[in-house]
């Protein structure tokens, strides 16, 4: 018989590194009932907590970083435990133990070298916002736009970037960008469990906003709003639809008739509780019928890219975004649209995969407006 001696001494340690909840949970197994892998893989959230509050050998395999922070098992835990800050107190002591997904050594290191998960160039970032024509943030801008990472060096996303701006001027609302100096929110080295790297990156931006006296600020990205989580932040689609009530943002009608299903990104629905804003404003636009998935908003399923999942390699029918890709389909609509560049870049990869170029377009909300906006001038 195999006796297995718990190294309780590691309990501990994820305690200490913020997975407090450890202690609270009753092995009832709701989280790995609802968890989206228990569809396709055999990742058990239930079997990580229970080895790691033993202290057993197990819970630092791989399957520790399967987890994409989707917050499904959190909302469906009867005691609440804060199940993503234990997976991400465990990933950061496997971190400074040297362990660690293979994925996100160099994406890890670029954010410690160059401020990007990407490789990229610090300088891009100025030169998206001269691109756009986007002036540096000072007294007379009433926000900052702060631009995502995967909008700056991702092309796809950047066309998203291009729309957002040109849609926030049609609604007159001021803005500026101080790219020049920004460097990542931090979110993905954060929930991977890189703790010192994302403290490095988030009080960096915060020493940014404060020095140059930004109290409001747009994001593109739902990550990016929860990494800062704080007053007077806002996502893109709240601040548009807020402009919507006002008057100030009228969009037109689309060049032709379009169905579209939306898909909830999860930072922005249960991460940040925001559903309604993206579907107020795609109704608003003319031409356009929305029709739903039969998961939707708080049961939305996760594209696959946090947690570090936009830097893992699944096999093909693990991918969530397939699975997802396939759901818009079922529904009738030629444009699969979302609010997030993750799901962006996460769905047209699916896309691609699948070969359904000539049946679904992956469209980020604000490119939506901005073809009905064109399509009313």
């Amino acid at each position: 018989m195999t006796v297995h001696s718990p190294m309780l001494e590691i309990t501990d340690l994820i305690r200490e590194m913020g997975g407090d909840d450890l202690a609270l949970c009753m092995q009832c197994g709701t989280c790995t009932g609802v968890c989206p892998y228990s569809e396709l893989t055999d990742f058990s959230p239930r079997m990580v907590i229970r080895l790691a509050s033993l202290g057993l050998e197990g819970y630092e395999e791989e399957d520790l970083w399967t987890c994409v922070t989707c917050k499904t098992c959190v909302d469906a835990c009867p005691r609440r435990v804060g199940i993503i800050e234990v997976m991400r107190a465990a990933r950061a002591l496997m971190l400074e133990s040297g362990m660690g997904p293979k994925g996100a050594r160099a994406p890890l290191a670029s954010l410690r070298s160059d401020g990007n998960p990407w490789s990229g160039d610090r300088s891009e970032r100025s030169g998206l916002a001269d691109e756009l024509g986007v002036p540096v943030f000072d007294d007379g801008c009433d926000y900052l736009l702060f631009t995502c990472c995967t909008q700056v060096y991702d092309p796809r996303n950047r066309r998203a970037a291009r729309a957002l701006v040109e849609v926030l001027r049609a609604a007159s609302i001021s803005f500026g960008q101080l790219d020049a100096h920004a460097v990542c929110c931090g979110d993905q080295a954060h929930k991977v469990g890189a703790q010192e790297l994302s403290g490095e990156l988030l009080a960096g931006n915060r020493a940014l906003f404060e020095g140059h006296g930004v109290t409001r600020a747009i994001v593109a990205s739902p990550h990016c709003l929860r990494a800062f989580d704080a007053p007077g932040i806002e996502h893109y689609t709240v601040v548009l639809e807020r402009a919507l009530r006002d008057g100030a943002l009228s969009p037109g009608e689309l060049p032709e008739p379009t169905v579209v299903t939306y898909h909830d990104p999860c930072y922005l629905g249960r991460h940040s509780g925001t559903y309604e804003a993206p579907r107020d404003l795609l109704s608003a636009i003319g031409g356009l019928e929305l029709v739903e998935m039969p998961r939707c908003r708080q049961d939305s399923l996760c594209c696959g890219g946090g947690g570090g999942g936009l830097w893992r390699e699944e096999e093909l029918e693990q991918r969530f975004a397939v699975h997802r890709v396939r759901e818009a389909t079922e529904t009738g609509a030629s444009v699969l649209a979302t609010a997030c560049p993750y799901c962006v870049a996460m769905f047209e990869d699916a896309v691609g995969v699948l070969g359904l170029q000539d049946r679904l377009a992956v469209r980020d909300v604000a490119e939506l407006l901005r073809s009905a906006l064109e399509g009313d001038a």
